[in-house]
């Protein structure tokens, strides 16, 4: 396993920030690597976010000095969303199949989680994040919903929503995994928006919430293709260019909006002071800088 950390800082040192400098303290470059866990510790709201990729081997989540816990998870809670083949995640010995595409929320007080791919030549990639919780609350595996099929037992359909417009080059589904109508948590809330083909924008308008952070994970990007992401505060923006599998790291001061040059899909988790998903402050495109 693999631990980096990132420090908070101050809006106005970003302004000076050049390019390198931006994506050194706020890009997540490389979150899967073959039979690894990569995880990354940041100072904002103390959110972890990574990616086990198990191929020949079962991955164990362990823990890391910094964290001073005897186990992961003993004051933390976890979401955790499949981006490739299908995969297994046991929790204290309980498995639980989890597809492309489909999540779970591990509740604070799970000691051992494992992570293994059912088929090494289409490995499962789970994307994680995690941040501190005070609660335990049960651990439940999240999938999108079938029309006219209710959840089977045990699961739970994430909510759906369906916004913006191909005029508007951001027609998209948000699928929220990790919210109040789906499944209880203590701070964390998590989900993924899939652009239409044609839409580009993931995020109009522009918008902040101090109350919280967030982390953007961008996937389903080819490999020719890019995500210009813009952060920054909304009158002195900046921008950091994407590519696939790679996340970015928005401190609750920061816009969090991005344009690619092809449509994609993109992880979005959050924690801080509340889990309200509208709550936004948000800013007019006119008012940007």
């Amino acid at each position: 396993m693999k631990f980096d950390i990132r420090y908070a800082n101050h809006p106005d040192d970003s302004k000076k920030y050049d390019t390198k400098e931006l994506r050194e303290k706020y890009l997540i470059e490389k979150l899967f690597e073959a039979d690894d866990i990569l995880l990354t510790y940041s100072h904002q709201d103390r959110i972890i976010a990574g990616g086990a990729m198990p191929v020949k081997k079962t991955l164990s989540l362990g823990t890391f000095k910094e964290l001073a816990t005897n186990y992961f998870l003993e004051r933390r809670e976890m979401g955790v969303i499949n981006i490739g083949g299908a995969g297994v995640i046991t929790l204290d010995g309980k498995k639980y199949d989890i597809g492309f595409k489909e999540g779970i929320y591990i509740g604070m007080g799970t000691k051992q989680v494992e992570f293994s791919s059912k088929n090494e030549k289409q490995p499962a990639k789970f994307y994680i994040n995690s941040s501190p919780a005070h609660k335990t609350y049960p651990t439940v595996k999240i999938v999108k919903p079938v029309e006219g099929v209710p959840a089977p037992e045990g699961v739970k359909y994430c909510v759906q929503r369906h916004l913006g417009t191909l005029e508007g080059i951001n027609k998209r589904t948000i699928n929220q995994f990790i919210i109040g109508d789906v499944c209880e948590s203590c701070q964390l809330a998590m989900g993924m928006t899939e652009l239409a083909e044609g839409s580009a924008w993931n995020t109009l308008p522009s918008h902040t919430h101090e109350r919280r952070m967030e982390v953007y994970m961008y996937f389903e990007v080819p490999s020719d293709q890019a995500v210009i992401h813009l952060m920054g505060k909304p009158d002195e923006t900046r921008h950091i260019i994407m590519h696939n599998e790679q996340a970015v790291i928005s401190p609750s001061w920061s816009i969090h909006s991005g344009v690619g040059t092809h449509n994609y899909t993109f992880i979005w988790g959050m924690c801080g002071e509340n889990q309200a998903y509208d709550d936004m402050d948000n800013i007019a495109t006119p008012d940007l800088k």
